[in-house]
């Protein structure tokens, strides 16, 4: 098994941590991570997209290495806020999101079309009125005083237990794991837990999904999916126990300019699992919409 590669370094942008790789690409692209991920959830994939787009992987607020929100606002809209001002920065790019960060990639994409060239997102955590298993536990931790409860439960388990369960939740085959990946992670959770606010970051964002599932209107995020105009791809994994690959149907009904890809192999993040899978469908995406919709920086 060959060793995977550095994860790329970071540097504040505004108020967030952002994870490059090295100028000279021709376009940029940013990624968004999921509920408990970071900006590292995306090495992979950035490493094989790398010739064709300078990659920014955000740590959105209270995440990886971003400092908590000054507001306390964890929900999507204030994600997508600071999204926004990262877009602001590099200037239009290919949007990415997973999870969460999918939520969040389709309020970004929607509001602010001149800085979305296309839109790629994985395993989206779109309203669905058959939740799975995981959304309901994410329903559980966002209610109140439970949610503080069972986060505090849960940080008395070893890191290694609470990773491995992780993994073995949004992996389709735990086992693929690379053993430095999972030592990565289990550093990673350690030094989280010593920060003052990581509970109170992954319990705001956890509910802020719940509010978006709930919320009604113009602004809900179907409605805000139907007005997304970039070029978009939607991927899902088969053997996802968070979002059911079955939403991509309500997808395919609803995005004005949309292709769905079913991974086989695949879970809950399939650029983390299957990377180069991932890469080449999205490399299509760019290559169709290199004169696309949003002007390149002169």
């Amino acid at each position: 098994m060959a060793e995977p590669v550095p994860h790329w370094p970071g540097r504040m942008i505004g108020p967030v941590h952002v994870r490059s790789t090295p100028q000279g690409a021709p376009e940029q692209a940013v990624f968004v991570h999921g509920l408990a991920g970071s900006a590292t959830n995306w090495t992979d994939l950035m490493d094989e997209l790398k010739d064709v787009v300078t990659g920014h992987a955000v740590d959105l607020p209270g995440s990886g290495c971003s400092p908590a929100a000054s507001d306390g606002d964890y929900g999507v809209p204030a994600h997508a806020r600071a999204v926004i001002g990262l877009l602001e920065h590099t200037g239009p790019a290919h949007l990415f999101g997973n999870s969460l960060g999918g939520a969040v990639s389709v309020r970004v994409a929607a509001t602010r079309p001149d800085l979305v060239r296309s839109l790629t997102l994985v395993s989206p955590a779109l309203p669905d009125l058959i939740p799975r298993y995981g959304p309901v536990r994410v329903a559980a931790a966002a209610t109140p005083w439970v949610g503080e409860w069972l986060a505090g439960r849960l940080r008395l388990l070893p890191a290694e237990r609470r990773v491995e369960a992780t993994f073995a939740m949004v992996w389709a085959n735990a086992r693929a794991i690379h053993p430095v990946r999972l030592s990565e992670a289990v550093e990673e959770l350690r030094r989280r837990d010593d920060l003052p606010h990581t509970i109170a970051a992954m319990l705001g964002s956890a509910r802020g999904i719940v509010a978006e599932y709930l919320r009604r209107g113009p602004q809900s995020l179907w409605r805000l999916a139907a007005r997304v105009e970039a070029p978009t791809l939607i991927i899902h994994g088969r053997h996802d126990r968070l979002v059911r690959p079955a939403m991509a149907a309500r997808a395919a009904r609803t995005f004005r300019q949309v292709r769905l890809v079913l991974l086989p192999g695949s879970g809950h993040v399939a650029m983390m699992e299957q990377p180069r899978l991932v890469a080449l469908e999205t490399r299509r995406l760019i290559g169709e919409t290199r004169l696309g919709n949003a002007p390149l920086p002169g």
